[in-house]
C-alpha cells in the first residue's frame, strides 16, 4: 500500500501493511453471534417516541435533514423546531444512525458487554445509590469504519488509491459517563424518562437492579456534537456480579498463536464488541452498510490530527485496541 502521510509533499511514504486473523475467528463468531432471524423478530421491540409530545409512534415522521428525531405530526415538528434547529446537521445516510442503533440495542451479546463497560465507566460498583435514588447516563459514541482494516489504514493515511465504494460497519468508539456533580443537569424530559423506567422496573420485580439512561450519538467530522438517541437502560444484577469478578479477556495472537490476557475494563468490553462486529463477514448482525463521504472524512480527520471531539475519540480508541497498534506506531 502506497500512502502519503503528509510528512513529505514531494515523495509519498511507502507503507507495507500485513493483516492476519486467527483461523478460529469465524467458528467462534458462529458459535456466539445472534442469528439474523432472532434480530429481525425483535426489531419491533425497539420503538421511538415523538420528540415533542412523547407519544409512542407506529409510523414516525423523521426530520428529513438529520434523520435523528421523530414526530407524530407536522404540528409537533413545527413546535420543536426552535429546540432542534441548533443541533440539526445534515447526514448522508438515509436512515441516519437509527438502523445501526436499533440493531445494536436488540443484540443480547453486544449489549451485555456494553452494559458491563457502562458499569465500570459510570461507577455503579462504587456508589450503591446510582441507578436507584439517583440517575446515571452513559454517552456511547458510534461511528462507521471500513470492514477491511486495510481500507481503514488507507483513509487514515490519506491514500488516494482507496476505492470510492467501501463496505462499512458499526464501531463503538467510546463510553462517557454523565455525572450530576460535574455536568449540566439532565433535561426534564430525560429525568422523567428515567423516573418512569425506574418505577416500571420496581413494579415488574426488578427493584434491586440499577436503571439509567443510554445516549447513542454519532458525530460527523466537523461537529463536536451530533444527533443522538436516548433510551432507558436496565442492568440486571448478573452483569454487576460479572463486573465484580473482573475475569480477564483471553485472546490468542493471530500471528504467534500465543494466548494473552487483557484485564476486564470498559475499554476491553468495547474492544470485544468491535472485534465481534468485525468478524461478521456475512452481515448476520445487520450492522454493515456502504460508507458515506462523512464516514470516510471522519477517519481522514483523525489522521490529520484535527482537534475535534470525533477525531480525538477515534485516536483514543486506536491507542487502546490491539488491532490498531501498528498504525499508531507508524504515525508517531
Amino acid at each position: 500500500m502506497s500512502t502519503d502521510t503528509n510528512n513529505s509533499p514531494a515523495t509519498p511514504q511507502v507503507v507495507h501493511v500485513h493483516h492476519v486473523f486467527h483461523p478460529e475467528r469465524d467458528n467462534h463468531f458462529r458459535a456466539t453471534a445472534a442469528s439474523s432471524e432472532f434480530l429481525r423478530a425483535n426489531q419491533k421491540n425497539f420503538g421511538v417516541q415523538c420528540t415533542q409530545c412523547g407519544m409512542k409512534l407506529e409510523k414516525p415522521l423523521k426530520c428529513a435533514k438529520c434523520k435523528g428525531v421523530w414526530y407524530c405530526s407536522k404540528e409537533c415538528q413545527k413546535k420543536n423546531w426552535s429546540t432542534h434547529k441548533p443541533t440539526c446537521h445534515e447526514v448522508e445516510r438515509s436512515s441516519g444512525a437509527f438502523k445501526f442503533i436499533r440493531m445494536l440495542r436488540i443484540n443480547p451479546l453486544l449489549m451485555s458487554y456494553l452494559k458491563i463497560g457502562i458499569i465500570f465507566d459510570c461507577g455503579l460498583l462504587d456508589n450503591p445509590r446510582i441507578g436507584f435514588d439517583m440517575p446515571f447516563m452513559a454517552r456511547v459514541d458510534i461511528a462507521v469504519e471500513p470492514s477491511d482494516i486495510l481500507d481503514f489504514v488507507g483513509l487514515y493515511l490519506n491514500d488516494k488509491a482507496v476505492g470510492e465504494k467501501l463496505q462499512g460497519m458499526l464501531q463503538v468508539n467510546a463510553i462517557t459517563s454523565w455525572h450530576p456533580s460535574t455536568q449540566t443537569p439532565l433535561t426534564p424530559k430525560r429525568l422523567q424518562t428515567w423516573r418512569e423506567a425506574r418505577a416500571r422496573c420496581n413494579a415488574e420485580g426488578f427493584a434491586k437492579d440499577p436503571v439509567g439512561l443510554i445516549e447513542f450519538i454519532g458525530c460527523s467530522h466537523v461537529k463536536d456534537s451530533g444527533n443522538s438517541v436516548t433510551t432507558e437502560l436496565h442492568i440486571p444484577t448478573i452483569f454487576l456480579d460479572t463486573a465484580r469478578k473482573r475475569e480477564p479477556f483471553v485472546s490468542v495472537s493471530a500471528v504467534t498463536g500465543i494466548p494473552f490476557k487483557k484485564p476486564m475494563s470498559a475499554v476491553a468490553c468495547l474492544e470485544f464488541i468491535n472485534s465481534h462486529i468485525r468478524a461478521d463477514k456475512q452481515n448476520q448482525l445487520h450492522l454493515r452498510a456502504e460508507m458515506t463521504e462523512q464516514d470516510k472524512e471522519a477517519i481522514r480527520a483523525a489522521g490529520r490530527n484535527e482537534d475535534t471531539l470525533p477525531a480525538r475519540i477515534l485516536k483514543q480508541k486506536m491507542q487502546s485496541e490491539h488491532l490498531y497498534a501498528n498504525i499508531v506506531q507508524l504515525t508517531h
